[in-house]
């Protein structure tokens, strides 16, 4: 006994310094893993593809603030349902302050699919590339009101065609790239306090090169508000959005929404009985 702990006394220093190096190395390891997953989930939800979009459009990356999970979840008071704005079928947006008391919104994906990573990525990319005051950018705040459209005077509605139509006609000739936002809809047209009407949603909207007149792609957009052209031929144009800009002006002229199973079948889709 007496020797063990002589030799434990006469090693000790030896020992502690294996056992901190051992520390250290294990400190070191989970750090390495930590980053290494880091780098997963940013590459998995859509980061590296992010970086090379903005690269490729003109822009910088740098002036790209990117937020921790930690700073969004503040900034939202954990994602809490007084602080939703809005929600659609891929995500909800949230009210958010962040640490300079400068309000935003915040859109949250509710599931990390890959479609959604992209169109998160191409959202991020038309928004930044544009600039009006009835274009809902990055970093602001919109509020969207509770109100029945009923409730409504005639000089707001007259106001919100007129803010609406002006966001959509810069979007179409005054960008560097002519931008079709292929999901024109009164969901997407949100208010601010001062009933300024903003276009948001950019996640479906597609750069047009300046010596095209239309794109073959993909049907998407939303039912009653869908150009029946763009539908069966699958070629989108301006005019597609100038359809869907029509019906947002009915809804805002009958106060009736754009499809309705209440309805008669034959009038179910507002577009088709006027």
């Amino acid at each position: 006994m007496t020797v063990e702990l002589y030799m434990c006394r006469n090693f000790r220093r030896p020992i502690c310094d294996f056992i901190s190096w051992k520390f250290m190395d294990v400190l070191g390891m989970k750090k390495r893993k930590f980053i290494k997953l880091k780098e997963k989930y940013f590459t998995e939800n859509g980061g590296l593809l992010l970086k090379q979009k903005l690269t490729s459009q003109g822009g910088s990356v740098e002036t790209t603030k990117l937020f921790t999970t930690k700073e969004l979840e503040k900034a939202t008071h954990n994602y809490h349902e007084s602080r939703i704005l809005g929600e659609g079928g891929y995500g909800i947006v949230y009210r958010g302050i962040l640490l300079d008391n400068q309000v935003v919104a915040i859109k949250k994906s509710k599931v990390g699919a890959p479609t959604q990573t992209d169109q998160f990525v191409n959202e991020v990319i038309v928004l930044s590339q544009v600039n009006h005051r009835n274009v809902g950018t990055l970093f602001e705040h919109i509020h969207k009101k509770k109100g029945k459209r009923s409730s409504l005077s005639w000089e707001l509605q007259l106001k919100i065609a007129s803010e609406t139509g002006g966001a959509l006609a810069y979007l179409h000739s005054s960008t560097s790239t002519p931008i079709i936002h292929r999901d024109v809809k009164t969901m997407n047209i949100l208010l601010d306090d001062n009933y300024t009407a903003k276009v948001l949603d950019f996640g479906a909207s597609r750069f047009i090169p300046i010596d095209q007149t239309q794109l073959a792609i993909m049907v998407q957009g939303t039912f009653g508000y869908l150009d029946p052209e763009y539908f069966h031929s699958n070629q989108l144009t301006e005019k597609s959005d100038v359809y869907s800009f029509g019906v947002v002006l009915a809804e805002l002229l009958t106060s009736k929404v754009a499809f309705s199973f209440a309805r008669p079948k034959a009038k179910r889709c507002l577009a088709h009985f006027l």
